[in-house]
Order: structure tokens, then C-alpha cells, then sequence
């Protein structure tokens, strides 16, 4: 079965190098298949280096911004690029993929890639399946094979960056041995390390990282301050609510947004009302949209908790005495 005549006039458009594709051609790449999916990979490769890579970044772009396209089946044509910016631009492009058949490549590419960033880019995306296995949703045979894989980059010889995102990506695991890591790590002299440790504290979902991720929210480094705020938010650190505040003015316009975006994910009273204020401060209708988001967000985590206090408050049935008259024994007389 040949392509429509509608995509046909789209690989036209791919082919005719005079021009840059434009946005609308780019979203007929959607959810590709069949005759169509085909017609495009009979002719990829005849596309030049530089035209493959200018649309494998616009794809992801595409993407990022918009849910309701899939360009999966492009990226996926990436993967094996001559061009190594090609395929470290596909693996970030697909790190929201949740295909198990994507494990296999990206460990491939993780381990026997010659260039590091998308070795470091395959670890990143590697993330994914180990939280998908934490959350029940992976086989735990093939969730260990990606620890496992993980774990032999961190305690390997591979470059920083790579080690540094395989630490990461593995931070998701309740494994014995990912806490012991994220330690080594955090007592690193190398900046770079410590940066990705605070990161990894904040995929762990376990609290008792709080003294660590606290002191680092006055870090002298904006990427470390960075990584605390959003971290505080993962780990739903309400004794940061201050601290994030603060960081609501900082110098650095990344470090607001993560403390923005983590007071929403903490929720309370005092989180509501910077938030609150912030936007009737804020003149710029994208600042003002971000807030928003943030606001709904905290309304959904205060909804989620006073749940939670619900079921823990009034979700036990009281015990009976097991007596005819139904009364609840007084335990104070027992």
C-alpha cells in the first residue's frame, strides 16, 4: 500500500532542500505507521546530516510543547544517526516514551556509544523504566536488568557526565545499594557531582534526605540552588516553605520557577499565599500563567492531603465487644 498523496507532497517537502520545513508539514510526522512510516524511512537516510538533525530537534520541540503529538516512530530513525548530535537529540526526544522495546537501544547506546553526551543522554532517558518499575509498571526482571545496567556505569570508568546521569536515572530504585551512591556522591569534592547527588535526593521520595537538600537551598551556586528547589518540591519538604519563598526573588530566573513550582507541589497556608501574592505581582502573562499552574498544582496537593487525613482519621471501622447489645468497649475499663 503507497503513502496518500497528502504525505507524499510531505516527503516532497523533506527532499526540496531550498527551503526549511515549516511546522505544519512537520506535524503530518505524528503518530506515524504503515505505508506512511515506510514512504518516510525509504528516504531518511538520502536527507542531509545537517536536515535530519534540524528535524529531529524541531520534533522535539514540537513535543514538548504540545501532548497531543507523537513523533516516536521519527525519533526512533534517529537513534542510529550518523551524527551523534542526531541521536543524543532522538534519545532526549524520547524520554517520555514508555516502549520496553526502547531499553535494549538505549542501553546499547549507553554503554558502547562513541560519543559521551549520548551515552549520557541514554542513561538520562534510562530514568523512565526505572521509575516504571517502582510504580509496578515494568516487569521487575527487566526494571533490574536497567538498574543493573545503570549501576555498572556509576561504579565504572566512563566519563563524569555519563556516571553523573546513570546516578540519576537509578535514583528512582528502592535499592540498598542507590542511597550509599547518592552519599559517595554528595561527599565529592567535584561540584558536578554534588549537583546530581541533591538531584537524585529528590527521586528517591524518601524525606530523610531534608537536612541535605535544606543547606543546599543557600548554596552559593545557582545550579545546586536549583536542584534544591526542586528536589524540597519532589520530596514535599514543608519545612522549606520559607527558604522556597525567598528563592521566589532569586537571581536566577530557573532557581524562581523550581521554587515557584515546589510550593505547589508542598501545598499549605503559607505556600498559598506567597504564591497568591506572586501573581498579583507578576506583569508578564507568561510568569502569570506559570504561577497559575503552580496554584492549581497546590490545590491538587492540598486536596491529596486532607484525603490523606481523612482516611487516617476516620478510616477504621470501631472495634465491637462482640456482645449482643453492639456496644463499643470502653478500653479505659478493660
Amino acid at each position: 500500500m503507497q503513502a496518500s498523496p497528502e504525505f507524499a507532497a510531505v516527503i516532497g517537502r523533506l527532499l526540496d532542500l531550498s527551503e526549511p520545513v515549516s511546522a505544519a508539514q512537520l506535524y503530518h510526522l505524528s503518530d506515524l505507521a504503515g505505508s506512511e512510516l515506510t514512504a518516510l524511512e525509504a528516504i531518511w537516510h538520502e536527507l542531509p546530516a545537517e536536515r535530519r538533525l534540524g528535524i529531529l530537534q524541531d520534533l522535539s520541540e514540537i513535543a514538548e510543547a504540545n501532548f497531543e503529538v507523537s513523533f516516536d516512530a521519527v525519533l526512533r530513525l534517529g537513534l542510529e544517526d550518523e551524527l551523534a548530535e542526531a541521536r543524543a537529540t532522538a534519545v532526549r526526544g524520547l524520554w517520555e516514551a514508555q516502549d520496553v522495546r526502547l531499553i535494549a537501544p538505549f542501553v546499547q547506546l549507553m554503554n558502547t556509544d562513541m560519543d559521551p553526551q549520548v551515552r549520557a543522554a541514554a542513561a538520562s532517558a534510562l530514568g523512565r523504566f526505572v521509575y516504571l518499575g517502582e510504580v509496578e509498571e515494568l516487569p521487575p526482571v527487566q526494571a533490574r536488568r536497567v538498574e543493573d545496567a545503570l549501576l555498572a556505569v556509576i561504579r565504572g570508568q566512563d566519563e563524569v557526565e555519563v556516571r553523573r546521569r546513570a546516578l540519576e536515572a537509578v535514583a528512582y530504585a528502592s535499592r540498598a545499594d542507590v542511597g550509599p551512591l547518592i552519599r559517595e556522591a554528595y561527599a565529592s569534592s567535584d561540584p558536578l557531582w554534588r549537583i546530581s547527588a541533591v538531584f537524585a535526593m529528590g527521586r528517591t521520595a524518601d524525606a530523610a534526605w531534608a537536612p541535605q537538600v535544606q543547606a543546599e537551598l543557600e548554596s552559593s551556586q545557582p545550579e545546586m540552588r536549583f536542584e534544591a528547589a526542586r528536589a524540597a518540591g519532589e520530596l514535599e519538604l514543608a519545612d522549606t516553605a520559607f527558604e522556597l519563598a525567598q528563592l521566589t526573588s532569586d537571581t536566577d530566573v530557573q532557581v524562581q520557577e523550581a521554587a515557584i513550582w515546589s510550593l505547589g507541589q508542598i501545598g499549605g497556608d503559607f505556600a498559598r499565599e506567597t504564591l497568591t501574592q506572586l501573581l498579583t505581582q507578576a506583569d508578564d502573562e507568561d510568569e502569570q500563567d506559570f504561577i497559575q499552574e503552580a496554584l492549581d498544582n497546590l490545590d491538587f496537593t492540598d486536596e491529596v492531603n486532607a484525603f490523606s487525613m481523612f482516611e487516617l482519621g476516620f478510616g477504621d471501622e470501631p472495634a465491637f465487644d462482640g456482645g449482643d447489645d453492639g456496644e463499643v468497649e470502653d478500653e479505659s475499663d478493660a
